[in-house]
């Protein structure tokens, strides 16, 4: 059996919970499984993908009150939807490049498998709330970055996990005090909305997770900077211009980010110190 075109098979399957159970089973038997060398066919209709949620322009996605019940549920839908690219974008690494170590393979693996888990725990919170993955409207932005770079995979490594992925670092704590006044005691002391504290539970285990795969990225990208002697710092700017990167702006998780293993100087970048 081989890894990538195993990884491609998941990565081309269409319902999430097939999907989820593919890269589950895929980290589990990386042991048993060759990698070949040589490049493989790119197949057109990549990912595999539910008919919905519809996909929209991301300033077209509605703007929803985490106050409301239907709100919540939306923003733990756009979280799942993340998580479910994140799985797709973890297996396209694995598949799409050649040549690189096994653990670059191995790591990558691991991503895609914490992915499917973190897919999982959100969708069955969703569903507390009486919906399912697929019900609100979402964009592509992160799948339209993986297209722009899947022929140079220095650029996927720091536009992809480092920078789209990496967002998330920042973004979770914001998310997280926002569900955490929605779910404040009222004046008996009563939390009006456990969900949201439910939720919050849920994205602390997602942003242990997170810190270490963007941590695989950046190690991945250092790597293969030092192998092509690039600095990394200065490409890094040169492969935003290029690929016309999303501007990163504040506030930024610097702890977490420092965990992640952002040097000083890519600190300095994001903040334009």
């Amino acid at each position: 059996m081989e890894l990538r075109q195993r990884a491609l098979a998941a990565l081309q399957t269409p319902d999430p919970e097939e999907k989820v159970a593919q890269a589950s089973v895929l980290g589990s038997e990386f042991a048993s499984l060759s990698i070949a060398k040589e490049a493989l066919p790119d197949p057109v209709g990549l990912p595999g993908r539910p008919d919905r949620p519809e996909l929209i322009e991301p300033a077209r996605v509605p703007h929803r009150s985490p106050f409301t019940l239907e709100g919540r549920a939306a923003l733990i839908h756009a979280i799942c939807h993340i998580e479910f690219n994140a799985i797709n974008l973890a297996l396209d690494a694995v598949w799409r490049f050649t040549g690189m170590p096994d653990d670059f393979y191995r790591d990558w693996l691991r991503v895609a498998y914490e992915e499917a888990q973190h897919f999982t725990l959100l969708h069955d919170h969703l569903q507390t709330l009486g919906h399912h993955y697929g019900d609100f409207p979402a964009h592509d932005g992160l799948w339209e970055m993986a297209e722009k770079t899947k022929d140079d995979i220095v650029a996927r490594m720091a536009l992809v996990p480092r920078t789209l992925e990496a967002r998330g670092l920042d973004a979770t704590p914001l998310i997280q005090a926002r569900l955490r006044k929605v779910a404040a005691p009222d004046a008996r002391g009563r939390c009006p909305a456990p969900d949201a504290l439910a939720a919050c539970d849920l994205l602390d285990i997602i942003l242990h997770d997170e810190i270490g795969h963007v941590a695989i990225g950046n190690h991945w990208y250092r790597w293969l900077c030092d192998r092509e002697g690039l600095d990394p710092v200065a490409h890094y700017g040169v492969l935003v211009e290029r690929h016309r990167a999303p501007r990163l702006r504040p506030p930024f998780n610097e702890a977490a980010r420092r965990q992640a293993g952002f040097s000083q100087p890519e600190l300095d970048y994001l903040t334009g110190a």
